[in-house]
């Protein structure tokens, strides 16, 4: 396949578009957090094979959520990893990869702020279900606290939903 020459830019304008490459460094940062969870998870997947035998099934319950919580904030620094560097950065060019994410042939900022919205609250499900199995070790205040937290979460996310879809409809109608 060949390659198109790119059109040429005003200095200016190389500039400024060129300065999209500085998000890298954030990229591969948020690359080594990810190591970090995945050393976390294995960490308290060997404590919980380890001390199976002398936990009740409470604690075993809290932990699993805690697994499933590292898995839920990787899959979030999924999204905003190779969202982010398709949408803010530069093409993957993963098209007909067959591990290509479905989401990805159609991401965009409002998109990915949507989603990210949607997996904060599945983040905060998981925290609210932990603190609800944990609530006689927790004063009412926390409790408190924490449902209003997620509630906030849920708001936002449905007032980003809401926007993108008015937007969409917007883009829309100004199209025909």
């Amino acid at each position: 396949m060949e390659q198109k020459t790119p059109p040429r830019m005003k200095p200016l304008a190389a500039i400024l578009f060129g300065s999209r490459w500085l998000q890298m460094p954030l990229y591969l940062g948020l690359i080594v957090a990810q190591a970090v969870y995945v050393f976390l998870f294995w960490k308290e997947l060997a404590h919980l094979v380890q001390e199976t035998p002398h936990l009740t099934e409470e604690k075993i319950m809290l932990v699993v959520l805690g697994l499933i919580d590292v898995v839920m904030i990787s899959n979030l620094l999924i999204m905003v990893i190779v969202g982010g560097y398709e949408t803010f950065v530069s093409r993957l060019g993963l098209e007909g990869h067959p591990d290509e994410p479905d989401w990805l042939s159609h991401v965009n900022a409002n998109v990915l702020k949507v989603k990210l919205a949607t997996a904060i609250i599945g983040i905060s499900s998981i925290h609210l279900l932990k603190t609800f199995i944990n609530a006689p070790n927790l004063d009412e205040k926390t409790l408190l606290w924490q449902v209003t937290i997620h509630m906030a979460f849920v708001l936002s996310a449905i007032g980003i939903a809401v926007i993108d879809k008015l937007m969409g409809h917007a883009i829309i109608d100004q199209k025909h």
